[in-house]
């Protein structure tokens, strides 16, 4: 299972329910690694989205404690274990985890592959992923030259699970 995320130095992701920046690069790689794929997030993500639709070409499961939660052309799960009995029926590397914070820490455990982007500069946050360079679990197995857009700098770096 993969998951994809951009963090800034700090591994934060985001501020009151947004994307700390939008890189039209990232986006492109986010579009190319998923399109066709299974995307999983939660209901605050979806939310984020415009017209808080799913992601179009792409097979969409939500995950929401709220059972009366429904979303059209999306899937929706109400626990972990339901959500792990779902991706039973897609091969494990076509599954992306793509947020947010509460997603990520759930799911981690359960991934092999992480796709980040990692943006060279603090941005005031209030959510974060797990540091993967302080986890003896996760090694740098590829890396992008560096990036930029604007006066901002950036990466693309593949973490895969040890």
């Amino acid at each position: 299972m993969n998951l994809i995320v951009a963090v800034d130095e700090n591994w934060a992701i985001g501020y009151k329910n947004e994307l700390l920046i939008r890189i039209p690069a990232d986006m492109k790689m986010f579009r190319q690694e998923t399109t066709g794929k299974v995307v999983v997030l939660g209901r605050k993500t979806l939310e984020t989205f415009p017209n808080a639709q799913p992601l179009k070409n792409r097979t969409n499961i939500i995950l929401s404690t709220n059972k009366d939660y429904k979303v059209k052309d999306a899937t929706v799960v109400h626990s972990i274990e339901e959500l792990l009995e779902e991706l039973k029926n897609y091969a494990d590397e076509d599954i992306y985890i793509i947020g947010g914070e509460t997603i990520y820490r759930q799911m981690l455990p359960y991934c092999n592959v992480a796709h980040i982007t990692k943006i060279d500069r603090s941005y005031e946050a209030d959510a974060f992923f797990p540091n993967l360079d302080a986890d003896p679990a996760w090694e740098i197995t590829a890396e992008s030259d560096e990036q930029s857009y604007f006066d901002t700098t950036y990466a693309f770096v593949r973490y895969e699970r040890r």
